[in-house]
């Protein structure tokens, strides 16, 4: 399996430990991460990126926040954490994990309020690393419940990158395929390389090349051409925040390939941990949309590909509405054709809620 993107080095004091992203596929490179601006400075520049990584990420960020300072009272520490939460949930607006765990890691660390400083410390510390492993064991769940999407001699479409560099473990979208291949099943992968910024040529071909995977690499124009041509069985992608309803915010472009999946009846399935669901959002129009600089459009690698002066448009992401969606595979079971109904069936009050 590919290197993990995100890892924590030494004890409560210690470091995060990431993939430089922005680096690959030319260059592998990992960076010590020590301080919460630095971590928030991380996953504004896609360093660190992948709605559960960031997530991961996230939680550190408020332990480094901490690390070995002296505080002398709860009230100077838990500042210090909140302080920290607000920091790097400003680093993002639209991936709901980021949130999510920045909130729990926060609420760990007021919960032992009343038993002093250091309990306030190892509580944080410990519901950080629970964040960690616990995206390890989603990971997984969602690669097995995957299986049954997934048939044998499958020819997968996927867009950006929704893999190991993107989650703790093995991925989600990338994850199924994985398992897939573990399992000896014959799978193909085509990977949209994802303008602006490539996450599909770099990271997806990257990881699954490094993995043994057969992929290959296409323009996002050409996947209208493959589906077409009848070389595309499936499209699997993975998500940055899931409403209520299943309208599912992902990487800009995959709203074009459901429409695409839908007109040549091609299944179209994401894959997702249940804190990826944003469950106080009623559908995908309240999902808020980053806006990213127009130079990630008009530069490509760091050189210029459009007129100077020249406007350009730079969402991140866009929403796909759920009747788009074929099913959502979490890793408490699989939501079949999306609603909202069928997504409280399979999570309960589980989600970013």
């Amino acid at each position: 399996m590919p290197k993990p993107t995100i890892e924590w080095i030494g004890g409560a004091d210690g470091a995060a430990r990431i993939i430089d992203q922005t680096r690959l596929p030319v260059e592998y490179a990992t960076l010590d991460i020590t301080t919460p601006e630095r971590m928030a400075e991380a996953i504004r520049k896609l360093e660190l990126r992948g709605a559960p990584a960031i997530g991961v990420g996230a939680a550190y960020a408020l332990v480094l926040a901490v690390g070995n300072r002296e505080f002398g009272t709860e009230g100077a520490i838990l500042d210090a954490i909140d302080a920290a939460a607000r920091l790097v949930k400003s680093a993002r607006p639209t991936a709901v994990n980021l949130f999510w765990a920045a909130d729990l890691a926060a609420s760990a660390a007021r919960a032992a309020k009343g038993k002093g400083v250091s309990r306030i410390r190892q509580a944080l510390f410990a519901q950080a690393r629970a964040i960690h492993d616990e995206d390890r064991a989603t990971c997984r769940k969602i690669a097995e419940f995957g299986q049954e999407i997934l048939p044998d001699g499958a020819r997968v479409l996927t867009h950006c990158n929704a893999g190991a560099l993107a989650t703790a473990d093995y991925g989600t979208a990338l994850g199924v395929i994985y398992r897939a291949h573990e399992l000896g099943k014959s799978v193909s992968v085509f990977a949209d390389e994802t303008r602006p910024l490539l996450q599909g040529s770099r990271l997806t071909a990257w990881e699954l090349m490094d993995a043994g995977i057969d992929v290959t690499v296409i323009c996002d124009a050409a996947a209208a051409s493959a589906m077409s041509a009848g070389k595309v069985d499936l499209v699997i992608t993975g998500a940055d925040r899931i409403a209520a309803n299943g309208d599912t915010a992902n990487k800009i472009g995959t709203l074009g390939l459901a429409i695409l999946a839908d007109e040549f009846a091609i299944p179209f399935y994401v894959a997702a941990p249940a804190s990826t669901f944003d469950l106080k959002i009623e559908s995908g129009d309240y999902i808020p949309i980053e806006e990213r600089s127009p130079e990630e459009v008009t530069h490509v690698l760091g050189k210029r590909m459009a007129p100077e002066g020249v406007k350009a448009w730079n969402p991140a992401f866009d929403v796909t509405p759920a009747r788009l969606i074929t099913a959502i595979v979490t890793e408490k079971g699989i939501i079949h054709k999306p609603n909202r109904q069928a997504v409280a069936a399979v999570l309960g009050k589980s989600g970013a809620s």
